[in-house]
């Protein structure tokens, strides 16, 4: 299969950026898994096993695309460690008095280290005598030399605004966080790490095969879309996050009105926004060794198919050999098969391209946003 050219010149950073991703999703796990054990090892842990199996509850704090990284990172480490997740608007978390005292870990989520609610949070957290780790992107920032711990991303520098391979290292990290909680806890053997270490290690090779065809594929579905005002964004499970971060990418870089909602929760009352013009960009991948994502996988395609009998306009992520997918003849990126709790970090990137694509036909600056900054550093 054909690689792409990283060399070729590209007409915005963000473009780049997107296609850089491959390559700092291969650092971020070279970074973080020993490479003759094939388990992981954070850069900064000071716990001790028996502190991580007394862990009663994780809190994670984040704002913007970090937070939508850590509504998978929830869902992660609830699955493989067992550990009962919320996840907080940092911009929120300070505002009301913490209830997770004693026995609880508190992550902080921020490509850049500085982004000031954030690391307000993690001190809130800390002067509560909570267990504090970052996610960062910086080794020398504000957040890592003041959490308890860290796990830090490979992204390498992000020029355009917008997150693109910051996002996809974070998913990345937040895996791997869970895989080593688990671990630590026991609730996966040390075969099962193993056997997850080596299914992410294919992930970048995945993604960069994949990535010329995406493009194109998004570049010729965007020009039946890109003069929509207005998109509906769907997802069921650990893909609900990346409907939310696809709807931001397309508010963000195309200043256009788009939403994500849970899958199941549609038909309770934004049902009502749907016309025969409404795009609806749903999530409906699957993984066949999984019986639950088959069962939301079901769901899902029934959604469609009653939004179908209002409107045509679809644009349809799903897995390669969808044959039912591929019936409906609507716009569609089809997926290689990933684990279930992987798929994200695949998923977004077709809708880093679709967001792009939409932006650039209609002659906005994708790297500077209007009104937007890299890094939020008042609250």
């Amino acid at each position: 299969m054909p690689q792409p050219d990283l060399s070729r010149k590209f007409p915005y950073q963000m473009l780049k950026e997107i296609y850089e991703q491959p390559e700092a999703i291969r650092q971020t796990i070279l970074q973080h898994i020993d490479p003759v054990a094939r388990t992981v090892r954070p850069d900064r842990f000071p716990w001790t096993s028996a502190e991580v199996a007394a862990l009663r509850r994780v809190t994670i704090v984040a704002s913007g695309a970090s937070r939508h990284a850590g509504l998978c990172g929830k869902l992660m480490i609830e699955d493989l460690a067992g550990i009962p997740v919320e996840v907080e608007h940092a911009s929120e978390y300070g505002y009301r008095k913490p209830t997770n005292g004693k026995g609880s870990l508190v992550i902080a989520i921020t490509q850049s280290g500085e982004t000031a609610d954030t690391t307000a949070a993690q001190r809130i957290a800390h002067e509560n005598g909570m267990k504090t780790l970052s996610i960062s992107n910086v080794v020398d920032s504000t957040i890592s030399r003041e959490a308890d711990a860290n796990f830090f991303t490979r992204a390498g520098r992000e020029v355009a605004i917008p997150a693109t391979k910051s996002f996809t290292t974070q998913l990345t990290a937040l895996y791997m966080l869970a895989l080593f909680l688990a671990a630590q806890k026991e609730t996966l053997t040390g075969a099962e790490v193993t056997a997850r270490v080596e299914a992410l290690s294919t992930l970048p090779d995945l993604i960069e095969h994949s990535l010329d065809r995406f493009n194109a594929e998004a570049e010729a579905i965007a020009r039946d879309f890109y003069h929509d005002k207005m998109f509906v964004f769907l997802g069921r499970g650990v893909h609900y996050p990346i409907a939310l971060e696809g709807a931001l990418k397309l508010k963000e870089i195309s200043y256009v009105h788009a939403e994500g909602y849970p899958t199941g929760e549609f038909r309770h009352g934004p049902t009502a926004l749907i016309t025969e013009s409404l795009p609806v960009v749903a999530i409906v991948t699957s993984d066949r060794r999984d019986p639950e994502s088959i069962v939301r996988y079901e769901k899902s395609i029934s959604l469609i198919e009653d939004i179908r009998q209002i409107s045509q306009r679809q644009i349809l992520l799903a897995s390669e050999g969808d044959e039912i997918v591929r019936a409906m003849g609507v716009a569609s990126f089809y997926l290689p098969h990933l684990d279930e709790l992987l798929s994200p970090v695949m998923e977004v990137v077709p809708l880093q391209f679709l967001a792009y694509h939409i932006a650039v036909l209609n002659g906005l600056d994708v790297d500077h946003p209007r009104n937007l900054v890299k890094s939020v550093v008042v609250d």
